[in-house]
């Protein structure tokens, strides 16, 4: 018993034996919580200047149709914008990031498809 709350010391303040299993999460392809906005690049381009405040803003819209979808992050992709989110999204909750993307000043929306899952 006390060797063993030794041996559980050592993991936790780092003077273990052996190294710490690590857990190393990747996907093969396009995860089913990601919505893909097909768009131009140029267009993600100028989506992107400000995505910390799209990602605030887009939960905020989210949340006002009380639903429990969360963006957690934007990035470009070959496709266009890939907006990952804590689950998989609903119908009604991709009309919702479509809209709030095509709504958007400063880019082209004729260019912009709307959002579906990969």
């Amino acid at each position: 018993m006390n060797k063993k709350i030794k041996e559980i010391n050592k993991m936790i303040f780092g003077k273990a034996d052996k190294p710490r299993p690590k857990i190393n999460m990747m996907t093969k392809g396009p995860s089913r919580k990601q919505i893909i906005v097909s768009m131009s690049m140029n267009n993600a381009n100028k989506f992107m200047l400000v995505s910390s405040k799209h990602v605030v803003n887009l939960n905020c819209s989210l949340r006002s149709t009380k639903t429990d979808l969360m963006v957690d992050f934007i990035h470009i992709d070959y496709r266009g914008l890939i907006v990952t989110s804590n689950r998989v999204a609903f119908q009604l909750e991709i009309n919702i990031i479509s809209k709030y993307v095509k709504n958007y000043n400063n880019i082209n929306t004729s260019d912009i498809q709307n959002a579906h899952l990969p």
